[in-house]
């Protein structure tokens, strides 16, 4: 039995004007069709619907399946975890003063003080003797 194929540039497609497309087989190729009782039972014919962004997500769930995809995601987490120490503990969640340069000024002065933190636990202070 030859296999039926539709193809993407039928007529019988429609857009669903939310971002989907609407693929229809023809009734009596279905109807003709000796696995039509599992395929659709309670339909006339096979529908499919079929998102707009389908082929993009399929590429970002491939690229998530790879190596580099993981180091990426590992060098990502320092950087997030240093925004939100920033944001929680240092109080940079809202800006005080205005303007870019402003701006600039405050989140440099948090930058220091976080690098100064990590400079202080790779080189702690030298503990001075006391004499009795």
């Amino acid at each position: 039995m030859k296999q039926f194929r539709r193809n993407y540039s039928d007529p019988n497609r429609g857009t669903t004007g939310k971002g989907t497309a609407r693929y229809r087989a023809l009734k009596d190729v279905c109807q003709a069709r000796p696995s039509k009782a599992k395929c659709c039972p309670n339909a006339e014919a096979r529908k499919i619907t079929r998102e707009e962004h389908q082929d993009a997500r399929q590429v970002a769930r491939d690229i998530a399946k790879t190596r580099q995809y993981d180091i990426s995601m590992k060098l990502r987490k320092k950087v997030e975890m240093l925004f939100a120490h920033l944001k929680r503990i240092l109080g940079l969640g809202r800006l005080r003063l205005r303007g870019p340069c402003g701006a600039n000024d405050e989140f440099l002065l948090a930058a220091t003080a976080q690098n100064l933190r990590k400079l202080a636990k790779i080189f702690p202070a030298p503990q001075q003797t006391r004499k009795a």
